[in-house]
């Protein structure tokens, strides 16, 4: 489990092939890993990924084709990714629960200087748009963000100066491709309506 705020920016590395999947190497910089271990869950742009490997400041991880199929950034050597170690028990919970599961693939529609802000406006894939709501919580590349307002199937937000400055979300532009992880609770309020419509 995650909360969606970023710890650190790191770059994969290397990105070589598997059988069914790729072997990535991420370099975390200066990002403190010295609590992380062999088989610990970290996110990278909202997918939750086990290391496999840990030398110095570059963890490793295998990514099946599966993942590699359901999320975008996780393949490409000299990528950014957002990082964030899974949450103790303790933690405080900054932004909102988020799996490390991503829902779909969405697209940037918009990304512009609002004030002093960025509006980024981002079109949800048909199967995942009715789960965002306004004021509701959204996860964008394992970004714990606000809906500001929904259109159908594009929803809008409002970032501050901070999270462009400490996320890649700052490269976006229209026809980038981004994780989306949708709402925790909107999926088992789906179940229980689904559940009581059959009963």
């Amino acid at each position: 489990m995650f909360s969606g705020i970023v710890a650190a920016v790191g770059r994969i590395q290397l990105c070589e092939p598997l059988q069914d999947g790729v072997r990535i190497s991420v370099d975390v910089g200066a990002w403190d890993v010295s609590d992380v271990a062999i088989g610990d869950s970290v996110a990278h742009n909202g997918v939750c990924l086990t290391v496999i490997e840990k030398a110095g400041s570059v963890l490793r991880y295998d990514v099946s084709r599966e993942s590699l199929n359901c999320t975008v950034g996780l393949d490409q050597a000299g990528g950014e990714l957002n990082l964030e170690k899974a949450l103790c028990l303790n933690d405080r919970l900054g932004g909102h629960m988020v799996t490390g599961h991503v829902d779909g693939v969405g697209e940037v529609v918009k990304f512009a200087p609002l004030a002093e802000s960025h509006e980024l406006v981002i079109r949800a894939p048909a199967a995942i748009a009715g789960y965002i709501a306004r004021k509701g919580s959204v996860t964008v590349d394992g970004v714990s963000l606000t809906v500001n307002r929904v259109d159908g199937r594009e929803f809008s937000i409002n970032l501050i100066p901070h999270t462009v400055e400490v996320t890649t979300l700052k490269r976006l532009k229209a026809g980038s491709q981004v994780n989306l992880e949708i709402d925790l609770i909107a999926r088992y309020v789906e179940r229980m309506l689904e559940w009581k419509a059959q009963s």
